[in-house]
């Protein structure tokens, strides 16, 4: 099998499996770093690349395969799905949580990193780092 074969089974199979249901994901640093892992894994086998040979990740994404960084690709799925969603009708299931904002407090600590904070921090440029309004 040719090595693009290989990459287009890739992308119809594997990225479809670690890509299921990430429309709804809050994805935090330990589970960004074990998806990339999981892809890199495959792209090394696919060059027939061992950990011995000490090649650098940042390769595979670029000139050797093409393929891009499965995180930022749920990212990009993500704001697609919100997108799309906004575009619904009101009474359609997935509108009314958009809108959803539940009474009362939050718990003592640190805030839980929600779905539509994960999103609002990603368009204003910061990343993973939560803003200290905790909105």
């Amino acid at each position: 099998m040719t090595k693009e074969t290989k990459l287009r089974i890739h992308n119809i199979t594997a990225k479809a499996a670690l890509k299921f249901g990430s429309e709804a994901w809050v994805l935090k640093k330990r589970e960004e770093q074990r998806l990339e892992a999981a892809q890199m894994k495959f792209l090394r086998h696919l060059l027939r690349i061992t950990e011995l040979d000490k090649e650098k990740n940042q390769k595979y994404y670029g000139k050797k395969t093409g393929a891009q960084n499965i995180v930022e690709e749920i990212k990009q799925y993500q704001k697609k799905w919100l997108q799309h969603a906004q575009r619904m009708d009101t009474n359609r299931i997935p509108k009314p949580p958009l809108r959803y904002r539940p009474k009362g407090r939050r718990n003592i600590g640190r805030p839980k990193k929600r779905w539509r904070d994960q999103l609002h921090f990603e368009e204003q440029g910061k990343g993973n780092t939560p803003n200290s309004s905790g909105t």
